[in-house]
């Protein structure tokens, strides 16, 4: 949010694309081999989401070539990565292939690729601070926690720092909510869920992300930020002040209402929707996919100023209300079961109910609460109202306990 823009003229290189053919496939065919990752050298899952070339023959036989992106190492360097063939095979035979690809016939490899077995532990032995449930004060971050790519290792970095940091001084943990952070998702995904291959974030993983946005993230996570003392109170205000503006700028588009007959009609015809045929607020007309803030800007009374970030943000609030709302009534309907906390001592054997398949995926996960315990896979909704009921009993049963 601080970087308003990046000068071409001096940060940024072209990257290029190249491919793959017929007799760089023969020559990697012919000594697969040798490649740790078929050899049996490595028994590891490899990473979906970037394979190796030698994976992509295997996988994808049918293709005839593969895209390779030639990527700059630097602004002032003539190394380049070629991003699409990662491999493990021998430095001879890398040389053979890569010099058979169409504009690299001359290079010279500096730095060959190599395979490699990462050593992981369990994710689930974590908790949701990432530190481990049998060790206590030992923090997990990264690809050890069988995450693969950079922003997803330091957003468990960051995570494990925070809460080691807190722990040390006695202090509540921190732990994002599912409806708060992508950050929230993947932890709770490794926590409760595991993997069986290299985790990787996606927008499909997140149940909220229409509220969980890219530009509302400095709303969503502010709170946070003054908490731990991240930002100057420059920074603060701007925050604060940006998302007042927003605000004041939607209430003025919901309460203003257009009359027929207005040069809007003509603008709305030029875009081909129908012209209005009853006053109508302006929010309404944003509503409609053939129209943007440009278009209806200057028939309220706005603000004149408005930054491109902030007309956006302004547009999606509006555009997508409806299904923001609907989120937001999810996130409050499941939002009760996250504040049910399970006794780390229970005992799931004494539970009535519950099956031998569910007491043991629930022994084996131990969630901290039923909002994790419904989210692994196999526990059933009426096996989470059993446990409810059980819990709420209990604590019934304590209080009375207790004032005898």
């Amino acid at each position: 949010f601080r970087t308003q823009a990046i000068s071409k003229e001096q940060r940024l290189r072209p990257c290029y694309i190249t491919h793959t053919n017929s007799h760089t496939h023969e020559i990697i065919k012919e000594n697969m081999h040798l490649s740790p990752m078929y050899s049996g050298q490595i028994q590891a899952t490899g990473v979906r989401y970037c394979p190796s070339i030698e994976d992509k023959l295997k996988k994808f036989g049918d293709k005839n070539q593969h895209q390779v992106f030639l990527e700059p190492q630097g602004l002032e360097t003539d190394v380049y990565y070629p991003n699409g063939i990662s491999t493990g095979l021998p430095l001879d035979v890398q040389k053979q292939f890569v010099h058979s690809i169409k504009g690299l016939e001359k290079v010279e490899i500096i730095r060959p690729g190599y395979s490699i077995e990462h050593g992981v532990i369990n994710p689930m032995m974590l908790q949701g601070t990432l530190e481990s449930k049998n060790v206590e004060g030992l923090f997990f971050a990264g690809q050890i926690n069988r995450t693969t790519g950079y922003e997803e290792a330091a957003a468990q970095g960051l995570v494990a720092g925070i809460n080691a940091a807190l722990k040390v001084k006695n202090k509540a943990p921190f732990i994002l909510g599912r409806d708060e952070a992508y950050i929230g998702v993947l932890i709770d995904d490794l926590i409760t869920k595991g993997s069986e291959e290299p985790y990787r974030m996606f927008t499909s993983r997140v149940e909220y992300r229409l509220i969980i946005r890219e530009d509302n993230a400095d709303q969503r996570l502010i709170k946070y930020a003054r908490a731990f003392g991240l930002l100057t109170e420059e920074d603060l205000q701007r925050v604060e002040d940006k998302y007042a503006t927003i605000t004041k700028e939607i209430e003025g588009l919901k309460t203003t209402r257009i009359p027929v007959g207005t040069d809007l009609d003509q603008i709305l015809i030029n875009h081909k929707t129908t012209p209005l045929r009853q006053a109508t607020l302006l929010s309404d007309i944003l509503r409609r996919p053939q129209v943007d803030y440009s278009m209806i800007a200057g028939f309220y009374n706005r603000k004149k100023d408005l930054s491109t970030e902030v007309i956006n943000q302004i547009e999606y609030e509006i555009k997508y209300e409806g299904f923001i709302v609907q989120q937001q009534k999810n996130v409050e309907k499941f939002k009760h079961i996250e504040k049910i906390k399970i006794p780390k001592n229970i005992n799931y054997e004494n539970i009535q109910g519950l099956s031998i398949e569910i007491r043991q995926k629930l022994k084996k996960f131990q969630p901290v609460n039923l909002g994790q315990a419904n989210r692994i896979s196999g526990v059933t909704p009426a096996a989470i109202s059993t446990l409810m009921i059980y819990l709420r009993n209990q604590n019934l049963e304590c209080k009375t306990n207790g004032k005898g």
